[in-house]
């Protein structure tokens, strides 16, 4: 897929009923899969533009484009409608722009989906957690966000990305992979998958208490890092849920355990540390307090249980998903240098092993 321009952006962006007229598009955001911009309107008779965010989907990872958007229809409308009663609802959850043809998305010479959002104005999203309270808080939005999803009327939402937290599904594709080595790569990974082999234990945890029906189904956001939660910009309050493309039936471990892995770990995602990390503990306690209070006593004893292994069990499957793409060729995460991958798998590594320890 290639790189879009801000240009061609702008160029996708006349697919929209926008209000007005589209006079500039930057690239935006940190995202590793999809193709961001802040597109800036001018609207008739005003001397005020409208921003909003519009992105082309990434084919590779999403292929069923008309599914992703029809789960983000749905679960934004019904929260809508849920916080309808807030005296700042439309800054509380993502509004879809529609396309001239009344669809959710556009699609451009060349098949590629597109689809636009209003910006969430007076609010921000941060990198990384600097505080307990902003991990407090980013446990305490995603929590809310799955509670008050509680309640979505049937159908079943579709799985966008299906088996996305299948662990030991993840590990069988890693150790095919490192068999057929398509990118001659295998050899300079030795030590890492020598140590993803020795903690494969972590795998089956969350899957298997899912086969047994220890824990319940529930619609789960399944990329809940930091910055996928607008922050007020006044009281640092988590205003808004972001990044919508993984909202599908999971379990509440698989949300919990990747809040945990961005909010203890004391280094950078793609640091490259082979070891030596410590997880911070005041963190995790941050993350655990505000995810528990967000799900307002919705969360069973046997979730409650497993909670503190969920954080060794993603991060854990975090470190085979980056390794996998490094020997695939880096065709899932977006790179910026030789290697990059292999770092994000070191360090996920050693978070792993803390996370565990913990």
């Amino acid at each position: 897929m290639q790189p879009v321009t801000d240009r061609t952006a702008l160029e996708q962006a006349a697919g929209f009923e926008l209000g007005g007229t589209p006079v500039s598009a930057k690239a935006f955001g940190s995202g590793h899969i999809n193709d961001t911009f802040a597109l800036t309107v001018a609207k008739p008779a005003s001397d005020a533009a409208v921003r909003f965010v519009l992105q082309r989907v990434n084919p590779r990872v999403f292929p069923n484009p008309a599914g992703v958007m029809d789960n983000i229809v749905r679960v934004t409308r019904h929260l809508r409608e849920k916080y309808a009663i807030l005296p700042d609802a439309a800054r509380r959850v993502m509004t879809v722009v529609p396309a001239k043809d009344a669809r959710p998305y556009h699609l451009d010479a060349e098949g590629a989906c597109w689809r636009c959002y209003r910006m969430i104005e007076g609010a921000h999203t941060i990198d990384a957690v600097q505080t307990l309270e902003q991990a407090r808080t980013a446990a305490f939005a995603f929590a809310r966000f799955a509670r008050d999803l509680s309640d979505l009327p049937p159908p079943r939402l579709h799985e966008t990305i299906p088996g996305f937290h299948d662990t030991p599904a993840r590990f069988r594709t890693l150790e095919k992979l490192a068999e057929e080595d398509p990118f001659r790569r295998a050899a300079s990974t030795g030590r890492e998958l020598a140590e993803l082999r020795a903690m494969k234990h972590l795998a089956p945890l969350i899957t298997d208490a899912a086969a047994s029906g220890a824990i319940p189904e529930r619609i789960t956001h399944n990329d809940t890092k930091i910055n996928n939660v607008m922050l007020d910009d006044a009281t640092g309050e988590g205003v808004c849920i972001v990044d919508l493309d993984t909202v599908m039936p999971g379990y509440a471990l698989y949300d919990f355990g990747d809040l945990v892995r961005v909010a203890a770990n004391p280094a950078r995602e793609d640091a490259g540390i082979p070891g030596g990390l410590t997880a911070r503990r005041d963190m995790y306690q941050a993350s655990a307090e505000g995810f528990e209070e967000g799900f307002g006593g919705y969360l069973t004893e046997q979730e409650l249980k497993l909670m503190p292994m969920a954080g060794a069990v993603i991060t854990f499957e975090l470190a085979v998903r980056f390794l996998s793409d490094y020997l695939d060729g880096d065709r899932y995460f977006k790179t910026s240098r030789p290697g990059h991958n292999l770092d994000r798998t070191r360090t996920q590594i050693a978070l792993a092993r803390a996370l565990e320890a913990l």
